[in-house]
């Protein structure tokens, strides 16, 4: 069963800075599309960095300049750097696996940014 299991979360000042892990397991990583995604009270959940693969980037344009994702094949993991930290940023944050279509999530990490 694959498991993904983001880690990092916590409570950051704005301007602050988080980083948030996904350590995944059970699957072909280097073969997965990655994407860390965010659902804050009362709204759906969405897309906030996406790497291919073949390490091909698109970020949401709310974090584009704050935020980097980068993945690590050899260590089956992908990260989120966050910089610049806005209130706006707290939710739950939750790392995605996909390929072939079937994605795959992890239990999410909270991210609370206070002003």
């Amino acid at each position: 069963q694959v498991q993904l299991v983001e880690s990092g979360g916590g409570l950051a000042q704005a301007g602050g800075s988080l980083r948030l892990s996904c350590a995944a397991s059970r699957f072909v990583f280097k073969n997965a599309n990655m994407a860390w995604y965010r659902q804050a009270p009362g709204k759906e959940r969405e897309l906030v960095a996406h790497i291919t693969r073949g390490n091909n980037i698109t970020y949401a344009e709310f974090v584009k300049g704050r935020f980097t994702i980068s993945r690590d094949d050899a260590k089956n993991s992908v990260d989120l750097q966050m910089n610049s930290l806005k209130p706006e940023d707290t939710a739950v944050y939750y790392c995605q696996a996909m390929w072939f279509g079937v994605s795959n999530w992890g239990q999410g990490t909270q991210v609370t940014v206070s002003s």
